[in-house]
């Protein structure tokens, strides 16, 4: 199952960068880990977690961390990328 998740979830983050003018982590090794963590959270929470944030059990806490998360866009204009390292500014 993860790895159908993986698949769309590459999916996903490819055009979402597209949309927003990210580009994704050049990476592909860093790249493939953020996305088999977000893969991973699908699996288990039913949710695309970021997968280095705490999950913590409150709904409402944890909406923030859903990928894209609240935090993504501030991050990458302040610090040229996402805390996951999976969106950076465009190049």
């Amino acid at each position: 199952m993860v790895e159908e998740t993986k698949k769309k979830i590459r999916n996903w983050t490819q055009r979402y960068a597209d949309r927003k003018g990210y580009d994704l982590n050049p990476d592909n090794e860093m790249l493939d880990m953020v996305i088999e963590g977000l893969a991973n959270n699908v699996d288990k929470y039913g949710r695309r977690y970021c997968p280095c944030r705490i999950i913590t059990g409150n709904e409402q806490e944890d909406r923030k961390i859903i990928c894209p998360c609240i935090y993504h866009e501030e991050e990458v204009e302040t610090q040229g990328s996402c805390h996951c390292s999976l969106f950076f500014e465009s190049t």
